[in-house]
């Protein structure tokens, strides 16, 4: 395991300053670097690594989430509200209607497969967005109409919603029925995660203070490892609820750094916001890595030309739903598209549930693997390099 942690970190962080030179986004480099070490070409990755890789690679999403939530004003992700609901669902379903629509001309598979494949296709991936989006909090690019927060809350919701059709529409292609209940738990999830972050948060902050007022001043790198460990346990309470209550870890996560961040000193919340990036420097080579692992490149070329197609027109279906989205808003034509292009990556939910119809025995569940994994290869280093290269000439920077 040791040897290769070794090479995620050596390699990984390698092949993303080979990129940054060559004016490529590091992910790029990241991703090839656990394609080629991963299990499909070289094999040179432990086979215990690979087992864990599901948990290393939700660990460091929650370590950019934290950093997101700590960087997050919410007087301006309240600008953004209607887009922000709307980018949660809309641009997916848009996407998915596409499949239903032109899979099964293109691709030769039913509609109800061709649902099965959107749904794994539809999610945009946080793990890509989130960075880039708190990196343009930071410099200020396009905070004034809050548009990197408002991309920001969209794509953490996206996975939800998304998540829950791909489980309805698996369980309709096996020969189950849709559950109005799966679609009502949709808004529930959301919002028992906000509220059980935002009671978790706020529980932290007067266990700091009340820590300070006897005396006992927490320090900030003992506060990181003990709201670290509660975030852990946040996302673990939605395994522990499932097919009880629909909670969303990843919203409680976020809403709890919210609530520290409200609640805190500036100092302290940009301390510990300061920290977590830190540790995101670590995170984003193992997330990236492994999620490159994760792509079984031999699918590629069974997928052939027209599923690059397929993908290609799914993308317009997307785009046009992120156009809906962002219409009649303070939004210039030039904001409207980047925020187009920072809705195209896709990555990990992709390489979590691209392989789940294939092996739920599904016929169509070769064709779908091979899609999701093109659309990995082709979205994600598509979006992430579209977001460094235009956000300085689409988004106004905000003087302070």
């Amino acid at each position: 395991m040791l040897t290769s942690l070794a090479l995620i970190f050596i390699v990984g962080l390698a092949m993303g300053a080979i990129c940054r030179q060559l004016k490529l986004p590091r992910i790029i480099g990241m991703l090839i670097t656990g394609i080629v070490l991963g299990p499909y070409v070289l094999n040179l990755l432990d086979s215990s690594i690979l087992g864990i890789s599901a948990d290393l690679r939700k660990m460091a999403l929650i370590i950019i989430l934290l950093k997101a939530g700590l960087s997050l004003d919410l007087n301006d992700l309240k600008k953004a509200g209607r887009p922000a609901i709307l980018l949660s669902f809309v641009p997916a379903s848009c996407e998915i209607i596409g499949y239903v629509l032109l899979a099964p001309v293109i691709l030769k598979i039913s509609h109800i497969e061709a649902a099965v494949m959107g749904a794994v296709l539809a999610a945009v991936s946080p793990a890509v967005v989130v960075p880039r989006m708190v990196n343009l909090m930071g410099k200020k690019y396009g905070t004034k109409k809050a548009i990197p927060q408002m991309i920001m809350a969209g794509a953490s919701c996206d996975d939800i919603f998304v998540i829950v059709l791909f489980t309805t529409f698996l369980s309709v292609a096996q020969g189950g029925k849709a559950n109005v209940m799966d679609f009502i738990s949709i808004p529930v999830s959301i919002v028992l995660g906000i509220l059980l972050g935002a009671v978790v948060g706020y529980g932290l902050y007067m266990f700091f203070e009340t820590s300070y007022a006897h005396k006992h001043c927490v320090r900030n790198s003992t506060k990181v490892i003990i709201v670290l460990g509660f975030s852990f346990l946040l996302v673990a309470v939605e395994d522990w609820l499932k097919g009880t209550v629909a909670v969303s870890g990843l919203l409680a996560v976020v809403s709890m750094a919210c609530v520290i961040k409200m609640k805190s000193t500036a100092f302290v919340s940009k301390r510990l916001s300061e920290k977590f990036g830190k540790l995101w420097i670590a995170a984003e080579v193992i997330l990236f890595v492994l999620v490159g692992a994760a792509i079984d490149i031999r699918y590629t070329l069974s997928a052939g030309i027209a599923a690059v197609f397929m993908i290609l027109l799914a993308l317009l279906f997307r785009s046009v739903g992120v156009l809906i989205c962002t219409a009649k808003t303070n939004l210039c034509l030039k904001e409207r598209l980047f925020c187009v292009i920072a809705y195209l990556p896709k990555a990990t939910v992709q390489a979590a549930i691209g392989s789940v119809p294939l092996a739920s025995g599904l016929a169509c569940g070769k064709i779908v693997l091979s899609v999701a994994v093109l659309g990995i290869i082709i979205t994600a280093p598509l979006g992430a390099l579209g977001i460094d290269s235009t956000y300085k000439r689409f988004l106004e920077k905000e003087n302070i």
